[in-house]
């Protein structure tokens, strides 16, 4: 791909000026280094999710920008519709969860009660504001662990911006930076009469990146969203994500239980379809998926299993000792052969989310998130989503080197 394999060059440039001009493998004397197991061969992406998320309030304008400047080869924006059917980078269709909305008393009439995907939500929504009156909000941190002095000062960003934004800092920096845009909650915008799909392939197509080799990927947990783009003329490459509800730590699974909104597309719901996610991740629905996608990109227990350890009561122990029972409390499983199921399938596979907290990070990562990164690296995945992508970027280093790039 392009950007990679630019960096995978710069790489190994260094590697060789290090020892004395020839290029050999950890300087080592093996000029022929180990063959990646992505599908394309190129080294795997780094995908700055919601922009720079873990310094930032997510998907504003300012995190993007510190998003291409931490390295990252694309950022990804979720797309919501406003009431006048602009798309801009929101996580959620509520803006209570990621702006400073509650604090505007002359939008306080507008906080209603609705469902969104048949969860029942409270708070303001964008598709009851304008773009203009959208623009008087300030994003907020959505991680009570992560700097939150930046709150309310930056804005919220359009595609459009977004887009603009991407060209000019690969022109001025001289490498491709792509995007990674999902239609967010689409029926639930369908429904309301401002779909996203239209609108999301005009600016495409207007940008110039209707193909496969553009710098753009589009994905959706809604498989009728991309069936529906593609067929619309979208040749961009497209994604399935497949999410889950919640981490089984008793079993080492991926919990996915029937009355859960996580547990299939909301499209499949509302049609009745009582398959869940893990449907596609079997070889036949990994075949399936692919008569309307280039690559999956689920979430990575999927991937890599955890587990946790129980006493004789059936209670989960806290085995790091810090009062609290999640993720770092448990240890990671043999990984699954999702990645290389995919890869037969001609599938890419970008997971998500990588995050550098210690309560995101397995027991036996020893709170270093470069080892997460490092050990799905080596199991062949095509790219990572994530929050910091200066993190992502140093551990894709250290595995190019080890592979002698």
């Amino acid at each position: 791909m392009f950007t990679l394999s630019t960096n995978a060059r710069h790489l190994r440039l260094a590697a060789a000026l290090a020892c004395g001009g020839v290029l050999l493998s950890a300087c080592g004397g093996n000029d022929d280094p180990s063959p990646l197991k992505t599908l394309d061969g190129a080294a795997p992406l780094v995908v700055a999710h919601r922009g720079a998320s873990g310094y930032l309030p997510e998907e504003t304008y300012e995190a993007y920008v510190k998003a291409i400047e931490l390295g990252a080869d694309f950022v990804e924006p979720d797309l919501v519709s406003t009431k006048d059917g602009v798309l801009i980078a929101r996580h959620d269709p509520n803006l209570a969860y990621s702006t400073d909305v509650a604090s505007h008393p002359e939008f306080a009439a507008r906080q209603k009660t609705t469902s969104v995907d048949g969860e029942v939500q409270t708070g303001w929504f964008a598709s009851d504001f304008t773009l203009a009156e959208i623009k008087t909000l300030g994003g907020i941190s959505t991680d009570a662990e992560r700097p939150q002095q930046y709150n309310g000062v930056y804005k919220i960003v359009t595609f459009q911006e977004l887009v603009d934004l991407v060209k000019a800092k690969s022109a001025s920096t001289g490498r491709t930076i792509g995007v990674y845009p999902e239609t967010k909650n689409p029926t639930y915008h369908r429904d309301l009469g401002l779909p996203l799909e239209d609108k999301l392939i005009a600016i495409i197509n207007a940008a110039g990146w209707n193909s496969k080799t553009a710098p753009i990927f589009v994905q959706s947990f809604e498989p009728s969203s991309l069936k529906y783009m593609r067929g619309q003329g979208l040749n961009a490459r497209l994604v399935q994500l497949v999410d889950g509800d919640d981490y089984d730590f008793k079993n080492g699974t991926v919990d996915n239980p029937d009355a859960s909104i996580y547990s299939r597309p909301f499209d499949w719901a509302k049609a009745g379809d009582t398959r869940k996610f893990t449907a596609m991740l079997t070889p036949a629905g990994l075949a399936e998926v692919k008569t309307y996608a280039d690559g999956i990109g689920p979430w990575k227990p999927y991937i890599v299993p955890v587990k946790g350890s129980y006493d004789a009561n059936g209670n989960m122990i806290d085995v790091n000792g810090d009062g609290k029972k999640n993720l770092n409390d448990a240890s990671t499983q043999t990984p699954t052969t999702l990645i290389a199921d995919a890869h037969k399938a001609g599938l890419t596979v970008h997971a998500y989310t990588f995050r550098n907290e210690q309560r995101r990070l397995a027991y036996d990562y020893k709170g270093d998130p470069q080892a997460e990164y490092l050990q799905v690296f080596r199991l062949g995945i095509d790219g990572v989503f994530s929050d910091f992508a200066d993190t992502a970027i140093a551990a894709r280093a250290a595995y190019l080197k080890e592979t002698g790039r």
